[in-house]
């Protein structure tokens, strides 16, 4: 579940915030969430960790998340709102609506070392499937001449559609006559009913040998799917072995991925960082982020 930092003092908040850029000991707190032991990866995985940090844009969405919680009235407001609705509607459509709960991925450092590009470097098509909105899509997109875009919640839609993003139906960006340069799955693969096809239908949609998938799991592995405000679970499950974060890596790219036709070319650990409510400043998940390439049978 969702964990998070409760701060509500005006002299606490402030302490706080001063840590997150200036303090060594709140520095060792947060490099818990990109702490790996390589010794608990595959032989075949551990090479391919790459060891990601706290870095200027993450704290910078800690100390907006961290600002925006501190507003009463707002928060007050959007308890209610999301109280009335939850019973019929999505949490993803609530937020849309509302304007709140932005994710937090990786930052653009971040996606440059995994990637293994420099800032300057541009792809023809990215497609971001499940893109929310579109605020992880933007640190992507910057690398494309061409982006497209899948979401299921109407507000969300219309975020992207403001944002000036190709919107591609669900059952439509595997049929658009073109492949893609880049596929992003972030923290998706838990919450649809068909992973493992979705997983082939990437594999067919990216372009041969140069294609990346980058795909981010919340890890555990604790797959539901959310209806209608209702959870449950996935028609196809997947069954992902081990209990730490390097056991579950480990399965995932030694078994799940090749099983549809990936191989891992990096991997790392980073926090999967959601704007707070009136009750927590931010939420965080222990996220894996993968890019892997598509291998030919």
């Amino acid at each position: 579940m969702w964990t998070g930092k409760y701060v509500r003092s005006p002299l606490a908040r402030s302490l706080f915030m001063n840590m997150i850029s200036e303090s060594e000991e709140a520095g060792q707190e947060t490099q818990e969430w990109y702490k790996c032991s390589p010794d608990l990866l595959g032989e075949v995985v551990r090479p391919l960790f790459v060891q990601s940090h706290l870095d200027q844009d993450t704290q910078a969405f800690l100390r907006r998340s961290i600002e925006k919680s501190g507003w009463m009235f707002t928060q007050f407001y959007h308890s209610f709102i999301s109280t009335v609705l939850s019973p019929m509607v999505s949490r993803t459509s609530i937020n849309g609506f509302l304007g709140r709960g932005s994710m937090f991925v990786f930052s653009a450092d971040q996606l440059q070392q995994l990637l293994r590009v420099d800032p300057e470097w541009r792809g023809e098509r990215l497609l971001d499937l499940g893109a929310g909105d579109g605020g992880v899509t933007e640190v992507m997109g910057a690398h494309f001449r061409e982006v497209y875009a899948t979401e299921v919640s109407p507000p969300m839609k219309w975020h992207l559609q403001r944002k000036k993003y190709r919107l591609l139906g669900i059952d439509e960006w595997q049929h658009t006559g073109f492949q893609y340069d880049l596929i992003s799955c972030l923290n998706l693969l838990d919450r649809c009913d068909d992973p493992l096809d979705l997983l082939r239908g990437i594999h067919r949609s990216l372009v041969p040998s140069t294609g990346r998938l980058i795909l981010a799991a919340v890890l555990p592995f604790q797959p539901w799917v959310e209806i209608g405000g209702k959870w449950q679970r996935p028609r196809e499950h997947i069954k992902v072995k081990g209990k730490k974060w390097e056991e579950q890596v480990t399965n995932l790219s030694n078994e799940v991925f090749r099983e549809v036709g990936f191989e891992v070319e990096a991997v790392t650990r980073l926090p999967y960082l959601c704007e707070g409510d009136m009750y927590k400043d931010y939420y965080v998940l222990d996220d894996a982020v993968f890019v892997l390439k598509p291998v030919e049978e």
